[in-house]
């Protein structure tokens, strides 16, 4: 069997700002931008893996919502544990300073600094403007 990860999806609430943030903070290329006002599907992704993006969406359109559902939705993402991303770098401490200068132009919050985890893994964490996790391992 021959499968590979296409896209993963992440909620935003902003999409201005969340575009400013993948591309503008994370570097990231914008390969798709659909929709109007809050009701845009972006898609980015590294330059160095153009068979891999990430779709930034409006939770809110998703069909069948209740608005218990909507609300529970919105109280996660504020939490920061609707979604995640885990992403993978050579240079943990150059990409985390490059993240610190990045975030003073745009949305995003640093959670946590380049740290040796117990589990073995190097990482540090931020979320980006719509409170998503985002986890940086060192390779």
């Amino acid at each position: 069997m021959d499968i590979t990860i296409h896209s993963s999806m992440l909620p935003h609430n902003d999409p201005e700002e969340s575009l400013a943030f993948y591309r503008d903070t994370l570097g990231f290329e914008v390969r798709v931008d659909v929709g109007s006002g809050t009701m845009r599907w972006i898609t980015v992704g590294p330059p160095t893996q153009p068979d891999t993006s990430v779709v930034l969406y409006p939770p809110t359109a998703t069909p069948g919502l209740t608005d218990d559902e909507r609300r529970t939705i919105a109280e996660m993402m504020a939490k920061g544990t609707f979604g995640t991303l885990v992403l993978a770098t050579k240079d943990l401490d150059a990409a985390f300073e490059q993240l610190q200068a990045g975030l003073q132009n745009s949305q995003g919050e640093i959670i946590q600094e380049p740290t040796q985890q117990p589990y073995g893994v190097r990482d540090c964490a931020l979320r980006d403007p719509a409170g998503n996790m985002i986890r940086i391992q060192e390779r």
